[in-house]
């Protein structure tokens, strides 16, 4: 069977912007590779309610998961909760498991659970509770769709709740060589490798190794040993591998 596939929704006018570099993408990335989740599409989008609604719908229903990252907090532009439970057609109100949470975390730090944080005890009905162990405020997951929040640690610690409730598939391996030559010289043949193995992802990223020009070739898959052959066949492709 295929690999289940997903995508990414990352929420906020701050990457958009500039102002804040996301690295949620790159977190996620690598952590559904090892479980043998496809991320097949990372779409960025504005603070802005029909454009979060409409990207959810439609990512949600090509993709096995889609995974959101931002917009979860207490102020007037974090909206995510309110556009997921939209898109899904069901109301959205605070809950009493996702209260008690905050409550307990808030009045152990000596502080007020005033409005502006009860709303991050928000949740659309019917959808489940992602544990925060970080900073209490959950996320959730309804349906398909996965939300959570934007600050690189709290994310990692919800997509590791959430990671073990999903079906996992067969994790991805790689294999990387380096040659000394350049793009140019080096397409024709990795066209004709791909045409052969065209199970395997292979990419050319250039770049330099020890001040001289260098292509890393990047040969991705499921199969560890179909990956040992192609690399087999990319050494008598370029003989400097094997010397």
């Amino acid at each position: 069977m295929p690999n289940p596939t997903a995508a990414m929704l990352v929420i906020g006018d701050e990457i958009l912007s500039g102002r804040t570099r996301d690295s949620n993408a790159h977190h996620l990335a690598r952590r559904l590779g090892e479980h043998g989740i496809d991320l097949r599409e990372i779409r960025f989008v504005p603070d802005d309610a029909d454009t979060i609604e409409t990207a959810a719908r439609e990512l949600s229903a090509r993709f096995d998961h889609l995974f959101t990252s931002g917009g979860i907090g207490p102020t007037h532009d974090d909206i995510t909760a309110d556009c997921i439970a939209a898109a899904g057609g069901v109301p959205i109100g605070v809950r009493a498991d996702a209260r008690a949470a905050l409550q307990a975390h808030y009045e152990a730090r000596g502080t007020e659970l005033n409005e502006a944080r009860l709303r991050m005890a928000r949740i659309p009905e019917g959808a489940t509770l992602i544990d925060n162990p970080v900073s209490a405020a959950p996320g959730f997951s309804l349906g398909n769709i996965h939300v959570m929040a934007g600050v690189p640690s709290i994310f990692a610690a919800m997509l590791d709740s959430v990671l073990p409730r999903l079906t996992h598939g067969t994790p991805l391996v790689s294999r990387s060589v380096i040659l000394h030559r350049g793009e140019g010289d080096i397409a024709g043949p990795l066209g004709v490798l791909q045409a052969d193995f065209p199970d395997l992802s292979i990419g050319s990223y250039p770049g330099h190794v020890s001040g001289t020009m260098a292509v890393s070739v990047v040969l991705r898959g499921t199969d560890a040993a179909r990956l040992d052959v192609a690399v087999a066949r990319l050494s008598e492709m370029f003989p400097e591998l094997a010397q």
